[in-house]
C-alpha cells in the first residue's frame, strides 16, 4: 500500500529519471526569488514599526491608486502571518482533541464556540488590549488585526485536521503501534501525511475567509472608536465611505491579480505535493506544476538540506526520544472517580460561566430583549439552512468533478481559487446598489451576500475529499461497471461524506461569522439592514454596548453549538464509523 511517496525536493528526478540540475538557470531562478520575497516581507514589516498615539498620531488611508501596490504588500504579509499562526494553532489543537478523549470532551464543544463568535466579537475585547500591550507602536493595532485574521482562519484547518486524526485506517494504526513509533514519529510518518490533502484544501479556504474579513480588521470600528491601518481592506472601505467606484474598481483589480500572484507561487505547489500523499494501492496520473519542477530542477534547496541536515536531524532524534512510545500492555482505563471529578469541574465551571453571562446581560436589558434577540437568531439560522442546502446541490457535484479530474483542477484551480479567495464584502456595495435601485430587500439579499462568503468551504472541502479518493477503488469502480447513481451510491457518496461534514460544519460556521457583514451595508450615507443576530451584533459592537455584545455573541454560540451536536456530530459519528477508508 503506497502511503507516502515523498517530494523530491531539492533533485531534478522527474518519471523517475534524474537529470542534471540546469545551473545557474534554475538555481539563479530560485535563489532571486527565495531573495525577493524575503526583501519584501522585511521591507514591508518594517512599516509597522512607527508611532501610534490614537487619536493624535494614526495612520490615514489614501485613496491614490499608486499606493495599491504597497497596501496589497502589507495585506498580504498580514494574512501569512496568520496563516502561519493557525497551521500551529491547528496541529496542537487539533492533536489534543483528537488524542484525548477528555480533552475531546471540552476542546471540540469550545471549538465550535470559537468559530461561533464573529471577528468583530473578538475585536471587540482584543483591539484595546493589544494597543496596550504595545503602547505607543503600530505593532499593537497590526497584532489586532492578525489576530483578527487568525480567527477567520484557525477553526476550519483545525476541524479537518481533527477529523483526519480521527479517521486514520486502523490497520495503520496498529502498524505504527507495533513498530513502537514514537508520538513524533507517528505524527510525521503517518497522522500528517494522511490529513495533509484536506489540510491544504482547507488552508486555502481558510485563507480566502481571511481575505473576506479583511475591511473588518484593517478598517476597525469598535466601542465608538475608529481605528485604521494602511491595506486593502481599508482602502475599499475608504473608497465605500467616499463612493468612490473608480478606486473601488483599482482595488478589485489589484485583489485578482494578489490572489492570481499567491494561486501560483504558494497554493498550486502545495496542492501539487500534497497529491503524493494519497492512500492508494495503485499509481493515477501525478499532478505537475512549474513552480515545482523548477525547485525541484535546482541544486540549492538540496545543498541548504546538507547543510541544515545535521542540525535537523538532531532534533528529530531529540523530539522521538521525547516521546517515546510506552512498553506494549493493556491500556488501564481511567478510573471512576478522577471521571467523575473531571466531569464534576467541567460542569461546574460552565455553569458559572453561564450565570455570570446572564447576570451581566439581564443588568443591561431585560428579558424581552433577549427573546427579540433569540427571534433574530432564528431568521439569521433560516437563512444559514438555505444557504447550506444550496451549497450541497450545486457546489458537491462540481466540487467532484474538480476533485476527480487532474485536468480539470489544473484548469479551474485558479478560477476557483479567485471566487474563494476573492473577498466577497468587496462586491457589497456593488450589490447594495442593485438591491436600491431593484427594491430588493436585505431580508432576501443577505442570503446572497453569506453564500458568496461561505459556500467555499463546502465547495474545497468536497474538492479535498475526491482527490483523497484511492486510484485503486475508481478503477475497481469502472471494472465493475458503475455509471451514474451506482458510482455515486457506492463510490463517491461514501468516500467524500466525512469531508462533506466538515465542509457543512465550517460552512455553517462561516455563513453565521458572514451575517455579521451581510445584514448590514452600506454606500456612503445609505445603510441596509436585514432582521437577524447579524446586523444585531454589528450594530451593538459599532455603538460599544457590551450586554448587548455579549447577548448576541452568546445566543450565536448556543445555535451554532446545538446545531452541531444534534446534526454535526451524529453525522460525524457515521462518517467514522460507517465510511471511514479502511
Amino acid at each position: 500500500m503506497r502511503l507516502i511517496r515523498v517530494p523530491r525536493w531539492g533533485s531534478a528526478q522527474i518519471d523517475g529519471v534524474r537529470r542534471a540540475s540546469s545551473f545557474p538557470a534554475a538555481d539563479l531562478a530560485v535563489g532571486l526569488g527565495t531573495l525577493f520575497f524575503l526583501y519584501a516581507a522585511a521591507r514591508v514589516g518594517s512599516e509597522s514599526l512607527v508611532r501610534f498615539h490614537p487619536p493624535d498620531i494614526i495612520p490615514t488611508i489614501s485613496l491614490d491608486p499608486r499606493n495599491l501596490p504597497n497596501y496589497a504588500a502589507r495585506s498580504a504579509l498580514r494574512m501569512f502571518i496568520a496563516l502561519g499562526l493557525s497551521t500551529i494553532f491547528t496541529f496542537v489543537y487539533g492533536y489534543a482533541a483528537a488524542r484525548s478523549k477528555r480533552a475531546e470532551r471540552v476542546l471540540v464543544p469550545l471549538l465550535d464556540i470559537l468559530q461561533s463568535i464573529p471577528v468583530l466579537g473578538f475585536l471587540s475585547v482584543t483591539v484595546t488590549a493589544f494597543i496596550a500591550l504595545f503602547r505607543g507602536s503600530l505593532l499593537g493595532l497590526e497584532a489586532a488585526s492578525i489576530f483578527a485574521i487568525f480567527t477567520g482562519q484557525a477553526w476550519n484547518m483545525t476541524f479537518s485536521f481533527y477529523h483526519s486524526l480521527r479517521t486514520v485506517p486502523e490497520e495503520l494504526t496498529e502498524m505504527a503501534t507495533l513498530y513502537r513509533l514514537s508520538k513524533w514519529k507517528r505524527f510525521i510518518q503517518l497522522e500528517l501525511p494522511v490529513s495533509v490533502i484536506g489540510l491544504v484544501w482547507n488552508g486555502m479556504m481558510s485563507f480566502g475567509g481571511g481575505w473576506f474579513f479583511l475591511a473588518a480588521s484593517e478598517s476597525i470600528s469598535v466601542l465608538n472608536r475608529q481605528y485604521t491601518l494602511p491595506g486593502l481592506g481599508s482602502y475599499v472601505a475608504a473608497a465605500v465611505a467616499a463612493k468612490d467606484l473608480r478606486a473601488l474598481g483599482y482595488a478589485i483589480v489589484t485583489m485578482v491579480v494578489l490572489v492570481l500572484l499567491i494561486d501560483q507561487f504558494f497554493w498550486k505547489p502545495l496542492v501539487t505535493i500534497a497529491d503524493r500523499y494519497k492512500l492508494e494501492l495503485s499509481v493515477g496520473e501525478e499532478r505537475q506544476f512549474w513552480v515545482v519542477d523548477l525547485w525541484r530542477a535546482a541544486s540549492l534547496p538540496s545543498r541548504f538540506k546538507r547543510i541544515t541536515g545535521p542540525v535537523s536531524q538532531r532534533i528529530d532524534r531529540w523530539l522521538s526520544g521525547l516521546t517515546q512510545a510506552p512498553v506494549q500492555g493493556k491500556p488501564k482505563p481511567p478510573s471512576r472517580s478522577s471521571e467523575v471529578f473531571y466531569n464534576i469541574v467541567v460542569i461546574t465551571a460552565l455553569i458559572c460561566l453561564c450565570i455570570a453571562a446572564c447576570r451581566f446581560v439581564l443588568s443591561g436589558v431585560g428579558v424581552a430583549e433577549v427573546s427579540h434577540a433569540t427571534i433574530l437568531g432564528l431568521a439569521t439560522a433560516s437563512r444559514v439552512f438555505v444557504l447550506l442546502l444550496f451549497s450541497t446541490i450545486v457546489w458537491t457535484p462540481i466540487g467532484v468533478a474538480i476533485g476527480l479530474s487532474p485536468k480539470l483542477a489544473r484548469l479551474t484551480q485558479p478560477l476557483v481559487q479567485i471566487f474563494a479567495s476573492f473577498p466577497a464584502n468587496f462586491l457589497f456595495p456593488f450589490a447594495t446598489l442593485w438591491f436600491i435601485r431593484l427594491g430588493i430587500s436585505l431580508n432576501w439579499g443577505s442570503m446572497l451576500l453569506m453564500a458568496l462568503g461561505a459556500q467555499w468551504y463546502l465547495l474545497f472541502n468536497v474538492i479535498g475529499g475526491a482527490q483523497a479518493i484511492p486510484n485503486d477503488l475508481r478503477e475497481m469502480a469502472e471494472s465493475l461497471g458503475l455509471k451514474g447513481f451506482q458510482r455515486w451510491r457506492f463510490l463517491i457518496a461514501p468516500s467524500i461524506f466525512g469531508a462533506w461534514v466538515t465542509g457543512a460544519i465550517t460552512a455553517s460556521g462561516g455563513a453565521w461569522n458572514a451575517s455579521i457583514v451581510s445584514e448590514l451595508v452600506s454606500w456612503g450615507n445609505t445603510t441596509l439592514e436585514a432582521k437577524g443576530l447579524g446586523a444585531y451584533i454589528a450594530e451593538a459592537t459599532g455603538k460599544g454596548d457590551w450586554p448587548r455584545i455579549v447577548l448576541g455573541v452568546g445566543l450565536m454560540s448556543l445555535f451554532v453549538v446545538g446545531v452541531n451536536h444534534f446534526v454535526w456530530k451524529p453525522l460525524y459519528d457515521v462518517a467514522q464509523k460507517r465510511y471511514q477508508l479502511s
